[in-house]
């Protein structure tokens, strides 16, 4: 087994979730860049993108991830972003096995409705404006190692099925 696994995919798909759980089954350290981010730069994802851009974000997100790709025994959420750099995917793919958590536009909605905090869902916030973001990045999520549908199943059964790709 790999000593590094990356979840990725859309927010909400379950990518914090899977990741603790996860890491406490195999008994690895669980890594969400998003609140590492959050921890270095003192303050929120949404202020970071509100007072910086996307740009500064997307750059520092990356060093984040750089920081622990040659770390053992890690599982790695990434933000819904991430792996839309093409030298970031080329690294979590070459150091570790890239899980993309599937979820589709109305799942993503149903999870995240209540959740204000989202940088990229201030404004038009719909099933909509998921399938837009989701039909940019897809593509890329589908470079994957693996994917694994997480609407409409148990956060145990998506771990089991994760662990049984994994080994």
């Amino acid at each position: 087994m790999k000593s590094l696994i990356i979840l990725a995919g859309m927010m909400g798909c379950g990518k914090s979730s899977v990741g603790e759980l996860l890491s406490k089954k195999i008994g690895y350290e669980f890594i969400d860049i998003d609140v590492e981010l959050e921890k270095s730069e003192n303050m929120s994802v949404t202020n970071i993108f509100n007072e910086y851009g996307e740009k500064y974000f997307r750059k520092i997100e990356k060093l984040k991830i750089f920081e622990y790709v040659n770390r053992k025994n890690i599982v790695m959420a990434l933000g819904g972003g991430a792996f839309e750099d093409e030298e970031t995917r080329k690294i979590l793919k070459h150091y570790g096995i890239v899980i993309y958590l599937k979820a589709s536009p109305e799942c993503i909605f149903q999870r995240i409705k209540s959740e204000i905090h989202r940088p990229l869902l201030h404004k038009n916030f719909s099933v909509d404006s998921i399938s837009f973001i989701l039909k940019k990045r897809i593509q890329n999520y589908e470079k994957a190692h693996f994917t694994v549908d997480t609407c409409d199943k148990n956060l145990e059964d998506i771990v089991d099925k994760i662990i049984r790709i994994i080994k």
